[in-house]
This record gives C-alpha cells, sequence and structure tokens, in this order.
C-alpha cells in the first residue's frame, strides 16, 4: 500500500505498570473507505521492526467501486498485508499476479527497490464487495536494506493454528507460543492473530523486549483496565501480560527485538540513510524504478 494521508494517531499513558502508551489512531475516510493508523506515531517509531501499521476498513465497497492503488515504488522494507474480510489483488515489478483473501499472507520485501499496486478485480466489482485488515512494514536490517527484491504468498492452511480455552490463535509471522509461520523474516519478531470468545484470555509472554497489542475486534481488559477496538497497546519489557477478552474480540499482537538503530521515513521509502531517501525520491521522478507489467499509471512522487 502506498502511504495515504492520515491524521497523527494520539496517544496517553495506561494505568497497568508494564503499559508503557496506548496509541489511539485517527480514522480518515479515503474515499469509500477508512484507514486508522496506528505507527509510526508521535511517541513511537517502531515497535521491534514493525515501522507502519494501517487497519484498512472494515468497508463495504458498492457495485462497480473498490480499491485502486496504482502502481508505486518501495526501498528497505517488506510489506505484509492480512485480510480479515474482502479481496485485494497484487501485482509488482517482479511480474507477481496474486490475489489474497482472508487468512492468507502476502509478504513484499522490496530490498534495494520494487514497485507494486493493489486493486479490486474486476469480477469482485460486480456486487457489493468488502475490504477489511491490516497492512504494515517490516523495517530490514541494515544489512539487508539493499537486498534483492521478493515476494512470498501463503494460504490459510499454511499457518500454525493453536486452539485452547477459547481463543484461536494463528502466528502470521515469525514465532510466538512455540510455533512459527513458515514465512523467512529478516529479524527477531511474532505477528499473532488471536480471536477470543468473551471471557477467554490469552498471556502475552515476555520472550520479546519490543510487543505491542493491536484491538481489531472487541473490547479486552489488561489488569483493571478495559480497552476497546482501534487501539494500540504498547508494553515494556519483561512483565508477562495477560489479556482477557470482556466480549468476542480479535486482536493482533506484533514486536520483537530492537532494530538496529532508527530509520528514516519518507512517503514509501524506509532507510537508515536518508542519502539513500534522496536517491529513491530521484530515480521515482526519473523512472528509474522497474515497471509493473500491465499496468500504465503510477503515483507521482510527492511535491
Amino acid at each position: 500500500m502506498s502511504w495515504q494521508p492520515a491524521d497523527d494517531p494520539w496517544a496517553e499513558a495506561g494505568t497497568c505498570p508494564s503499559l508503557q502508551t496506548i496509541i489511539v489512531p485517527r480514522a480518515r475516510d479515503l474515499g469509500g473507505f477508512e484507514v486508522r493508523r496506528a505507527l509510526p506515531s508521535a511517541k513511537r517509531q517502531m515497535i521491534g521492526p514493525f515501522i507502519f501499521w494501517d487497519q484498512m476498513g472494515p468497508a463495504v465497497f458498492k457495485p462497480g467501486m473498490g480499491v485502486d492503488v496504482r502502481p508505486h515504488p518501495h526501498i528497505g522494507l517488506a510489506t505484509i498485508t492480512y485480510l480479515f474480510d474482502g479481496e485485494i489483488m497484487h501485482r509488482d515489478s517482479l511480474g507477481t499476479v496474486q490475489a489474497i483473501r482472508p487468512g492468507e499472507i502476502n509478504l513484499m520485501t522490496a530490498g534495494r527497490g520494487i514497485v507494486h499496486s493493489e486493486r479490486t478485480a474486476l469480477e469482485v466489482r460486480d456486487h457489493e464487495n468488502p475490504l477489511f485488515g491490516i497492512q504494515s512494514w517490516i523495517a530490514l536490517p541494515k544489512a539487508q536494506e539493499e537486498r534483492d527484491p521478493g515476494f512470498l504468498h501463503l494460504g490459510t492452511a499454511d499457518l500454525p493454528v493453536i486452539e485452547a480455552d477459547g481463543a484461536v490463535v494463528r502466528v502470521v509471522a515469525g514465532e510466538m507460543y512455540g510455533a512459527r509461520s513458515p514465512f523467512p523474516m529478516a529479524s527477531a519478531m511474532f505477528y499473532v492473530d488471536a480471536q477470543l470468545d468473551a471471557g477467554a484470555s490469552l498471556p502475552l509472554p515476555a520472550t520479546y523486549e519490543e510487543r505491542a497489542v493491536y484491538i481489531a475486534k472487541g473490547r479486552i481488559r489488561v489488569a483493571v483496565d478495559s480497552f476497546e477496538a482501534g487501539q494500540l497497546l504498547v508494553f515494556g519489557p519483561r512483565d508477562e501480560i495477560t489479556l482477557r477478552a470482556e466480549e468476542p474480540s480479535r486482536i493482533l499482537l506484533l514486536g520483537g527485538e530492537p532494530m538496529d538503530g532508527p530509520r528514516h521515513i519518507w512517503w514509501n521509502f524506509v532507510s537508515s540513510s536518508q542519502d539513500r531517501i534522496e536517491q529513491a525520491k530521484a530515480d521515482w521522478k526519473a523512472g528509474r524504478f522497474p515497471a509493473v507489467p500491465s499496468e500504465h499509471e503510477f503515483i507521482p512522487l510527492p511535491e
């Protein structure tokens, strides 16, 4: 996804000692659907390698309508697209054409440079079509920022699932709860999708130094505090946290080890070097990025 305009999230602290920050994304209408951006924020640039976190929807497009994100470039990051509802067609400069549907994963690694588009397919536009999901950007370690670009897709049956005591947990990327996603990730990290029945509880282990929980649906309790959908809860290290669902809820657990230094982020570019960002800007403006086959549009460099 291209960096679309979104209002800055605001943050506050909670009463739980381990809860460092509560980030509340502000909704922005992008014409038919809302986006809520939790990362980056003024209080927190990254959580582990996660440097960008957008909730898309929930929304229902009228017949003939859908997502149309024209070709745009990325460097220095990997994108993870994960849907709860709907369908998006991905095309990129490697020649990849891949639809993503609920429970599936698209992992696109930009490295030294990739271009992609995201659209609703024509056959899906024949009827009302929903959209609800998360797109996140993963900053690459400095040693891999200029690696070859790549793309991987996993189906719903490819991800490990753990079921116990009213919780259904899927390990989307990285490792958690003794299970590992088959996606090869460049950093020590975790990304988990948990669906909880009302009254169910789930531990957030102290395995990783940087940890957060995003509430996509429902309401959860941490110690004596209650939190609702659309909030990103950022926790400190060392303490194991118990998350309890006050109603049927869907939450995303994310984080990892601290990155090897801060990152510059401008539009769709992420890098440890400001000079590299400037080079990417010049390359896109001059048409030096590879093209996406069968695409004849592009998003111009913001002025």
